[in-house]
């Protein structure tokens, strides 16, 4: 007899619920829960790949050790030892910061990863941290930290109840929203336009949210900081300006106005691509509308100029008046209040404390970018990377010249993966740890309940058990806590048996649990596991001022590292329009990074890994549909299939990202027989927004031609 387990979906932002359907313990099937008032129902296609992940045969589930060129199964205490050991080893031959940390994507959908890695950081203590934060929302975490004085502190565009909503830089129709938790996006575009509401997309591809939208304008890419710009100078020249209510929380308004003022419509028109009364229309539909917000993502940040870009977005909405009032851009509740955490554990943000020991790259909250990634390993001198810890991660494929930390990677004396893939940076690895996974583990989106467009809270325990004798990501960190402190001996021992005592005593749960009662609702776990569909908390409220942590409770409109890079950007503008082909990337609803690419069912069909270029830029090129191309930049070379589309601009290209799974030494069968090319083969790590450090995954310069030239 089948029975229903409802659950969460950790494989992206958007969180949506789950029915599982059981019968035993063997997984039957999955879909929406319809009861779910935040999902109403709505899961995509990755959410079925989690039955084929914990079913996979490919999946690791014992510890695994190098043995030359192959590997070797042992048992958790061995692994965990020789792994503490050589943590420990490796840093007193060395120094502390010879052993690195590198997180992935996945460790931002799990709590107890978040709260285990929290206290293996304090232990190993280095300043070599990375993670995929500098490939993804970087300059979104700084600006929030350098405006509201808090990186945890973000505006979410309340899309449910605004009348116009501008899309930069943002495929919500694939991602669900990415730092802006949003459910079945789709339906909330199409209500939004039933209510007698628009929204315009800018992009340089004409992509599904684009398809859907009442206006669509290519824009050339790495010119959306100009185009921003611009709209607010004409916002400022027209009067189309609504600041009294926010008045009394704002600093330098003035000096924003006269740093706008060489960013007119006519000379940002023929960079950008987009023209002059265009421009003009925009700004007149945003500043006068009744509300309106602006929500810019991945296009946005990962760009030369993603800071200043994402600065800009606040800006327009703050001096229009769309800032903190419903219908504009807003501060969730979250039942797990993570600004207060971040206040009360000092992780509000601060910014170059530090810089990385090769180039000089800045640190943000304790993490250098992963621009600097490949060069501290290669080198030499004191504080080089000797060792590497990465937890759900995968490198190669999704950073920057991939090639280059492939082979920075494979020199290292020792590293630690933990993870349940032996996968194309893992296959680098001494020892994998393979934690539970999935529909195995408990579920609560510390991260991602916190930047919903409703206050939102759920529990869901784990719907189906582990293999035996499997560890959890906080149980396997918390040992390793405790051995490697154990070997240093002294005080780091005692500290280590105290982290032990209250992992026992309280572990992830408990933690969790603590946060959610000292929270705003002053909810715990036993309240949420009372309503297994979740609680609805509410729409979003005005916060200000409580929410904002600068000294005199005001947004800095003009911070002095936004302002000392606007020279950068006025630089931009004399240069005038770039000639080359731009690469940019895209995603695909049945892709999840690299990481979900061993599931048939989500691989399977028509080749995706295929390069979208315009009719008119192929003809130049004497490319065809269905023709092998050769698309070139300085730091690598591939060859992959193009698609004609009138759906790119002129002068763009496109691909996703994830894919190159045909190395030898990683064992996921499915992906390999998909393998395609890697995009960051192509994306130069020297190019990087020079204020955060954040890397250009998008706009990287490239040529093409016929590939068998």
């Amino acid at each position: 007899m089948t029975r229903t387990q409802y659950a969460l979906c950790p494989l992206c932002e958007a969180s949506c619920g789950l029915a599982v359907e059981l019968d035993g313990e063997r997984i039957a099937g999955i879909r929406g829960d319809t009861q779910n008032p935040f999902s109403r129902g709505h899961i995509c296609p990755k959410a079925l790949g989690l039955k084929d992940i914990h079913e996979d045969p490919d999946r690791l589930r014992r510890p695994l050790r190098r043995r030359g060129t192959d590997w070797e199964e042992i048992e958790w205490d061995e692994a965990l030892d020789e792994a503490a050991a050589r943590i420990v080893e490796v840093q007193r031959e060395h120094g502390q910061d010879a052993v690195a940390f590198y997180v992935g994507n996945p460790t931002g959908h799990s709590y107890s990863a978040l709260l285990g890695l929290s206290a293996l950081r304090e232990v190993v203590k280095t300043r070599s941290v990375f993670s995929s934060a500098s490939v993804d929302g970087l300059p979104r975490t700084l600006v929030a930290s350098l405006l509201y004085g808090n990186q945890a502190t973000i505006p979410i565009a309340d899309i449910d109840r605004t009348d116009f909503l501008l899309i930069l830089g943002a495929n919500p129709l694939v991602s669900n929203g990415s730092i802006m938790t949003a459910p079945d996006f789709k339906k909330r575009l199409q209500r939004l336009q039933r209510r007698g509401g628009t929204f315009v997309v800018i992009d340089p591809r004409r992509s599904e949210t684009a398809q859907l939208a009442d206006a669509h304008h290519f824009i050339r890419p790495g010119t959306d900081a100009l185009l921003l710009a611009a709209l607010l100078r004409t916002i400022f020249r027209e009067g189309w300006t609504n600041t009294t209510r926010l008045a009394p929380h704002l600093e330098q308004l003035e000096a924003l106005e006269r740093a706008m003022d060489p960013f007119t419509a006519e000379r940002v028109a023929p960079i950008t691509g987009i023209g002059a009364g265009a421009i003009r229309e925009l700004a007149q539909r945003f500043g006068t509308s009744r509300t309106a917000v602006c929500y810019g993502r991945m296009g946005i940040s990962a760009q030369e100029f993603g800071a200043v870009a994402t600065w800009l977005i606040d800006a327009l909405n703050i001096v229009t008046g769309n800032f903190d009032r419903p219908g504009g851009a807003m501060f969730n509740t979250p039942a797990a209040d993570l600004p207060g955490i971040a206040r009360v554990v000092g992780q509000t943000g601060e910014f170059a404390r530090w810089t990385s020991r090769v180039s000089g790259k800045p640190e943000f909250n304790g993490e250098l970018p992963v621009a600097a990634f490949a060069e501290e390993m290669e080198t030499a001198g004191e504080g080089q990377i000797r060792g590497l810890i990465t937890h759900a991660g995968n490198p190669v494929l999704s950073l920057p010249n991939g090639p280059r930390l492939d082979a920075a990677i494979s020199k290292l004396d020792f590293v630690l993966c933990l993870d349940i893939y032996l996968n194309e940076t893992t296959r680098h690895a001494d020892i994998i740890l393979p934690p539970t996974f999935g529909l195995e583990k408990e579920q609560y989106p510390l991260l991602f309940f916190s930047l919903g467009v409703r206050n939102f809270a759920q529990f869901a325990p784990a719907v189906v058990p582990a293999s035996p004798g499997a560890r959890g990501d906080y149980e396997i960190m918390m040992e390793l806590v405790r051995r490697i402190g154990a070997r240093r001996g002294g005080l780091q021992s005692i500290g280590t048996r105290a982290v032990k005592w209250l992992a026992g005593r309280w572990g992830a749960r408990g933690a969790l649990d603590l946060i959610l009662r000292l929270g705003p609702y002053g909810l715990s776990i036993a309240d949420l596991e009372a309503a297994p569909h979740g609680v609805d908390l509410g729409p979003l409220e005005p916060r200000l001022p409580r929410i904002l942590n600068t000294p005199d409770k005001k947004i800095r409109l003009m911070p002095t590292p936004i302002a000392d890079d606007l020279t950068r950007l006025r630089a931009r503008l004399e240069e005038g329009r770039r000639q080359e082909l731009t690469l940019v990337s895209r995603r695909h609803l049945h892709s999840n990074n690299s990481w979900m690419h061993n599931c048939q069912r989500l691989v399977k069909g028509k080749d995706r890994c295929t390069l979208l270029m315009n009719p008119l830029d192929a003809e130049e090129r004497g490319l065809g549909d269905g023709v092998r191309a050769r698309v070139q930049s300085r730091t690598g070379s591939i060859v992959v299939p193009v698609v004609l589309s009138d759906e790119v601009m002129r002068g763009t290209v496109n691909m996703p990202h994830g894919w190159g799974h045909d190395v030898d030494g990683a064992r996921q069968g499915v992906a390999r027989k998909h393998a395609g090319v890697s995009v960051n083969e192509l994306v130069d790590d020297a190019r990087t927004d020079r204020l955060s450090g954040a890397s250009a995954l998008n706009s990287a310069p490239v040529s093409v031609s016929v590939a068998d030239r």
